[in-house]
């Protein structure tokens, strides 16, 4: 992914919350991607696919770590490939990107969360060796929640982060 690719791709994630019925929920701008993809230190990374010199998917992912397997791996935030473009292979190819990501790096794996309704995607995942992770439950907190969970509290326990020791 380029500098020059930016635009498109946040045109791409506001066309994916559309169709994960969501469009108000997303509030990615230019700007902000462009910091988060090439500021100083970035955390995450993306790979675009191209027809004819025009961007019409992408994949934006960052790592996390398996403290049971003590190596890195990838999460895919974004997958999207535009309508008009799907069933040519583009899906298949920025995934299949990843994983080579992950297998030369010596990850232990790439993960991904999709919507129960989304039944094209479960199958085209379920095609490529994919496989659900029953019995796990994504959680966010966000909102006042967050807020008010990340509130100093007063006297008592505290933590120090292991980077800050």
């Amino acid at each position: 992914m380029q500098p020059g690719d930016v635009a498109a791709v946040v045109g791409l994630v506001h066309e994916l919350a559309a169709y994960e019925r969501e469009p108000d929920s997303c509030l990615l701008t230019t700007d902000q991607l462009t910091a988060a993809l090439f500021g100083p230190s970035p955390a995450l990374f993306g790979h675009v696919a191209e027809v004819g010199g025009e961007v019409v998917g992408c994949a934006l992912w960052f790592l996390n770590f398996s403290t049971w397997r003590g190596v890195h791996g990838v999460y895919l935030e974004d997958l999207y490939v535009q309508p008009a473009h799907r069933g040519a292979g583009l899906g298949r190819a920025l995934l299949a990107t990843l994983a080579g990501v992950c297998t030369e790096r010596g990850y232990a794996r790439l993960e991904w969360s999709v919507l129960d309704w989304n039944a094209p995607s479960v199958a085209f995942y379920r095609g490529l060796g994919a496989h659900p992770m029953d019995g796990w439950s994504t959680f966010r907190l966000d909102g006042d929640a967050l807020t008010a969970l990340g509130r100093p509290a007063g006297p008592g326990p505290s933590t120090t982060p292991a980077s800050a020791r």
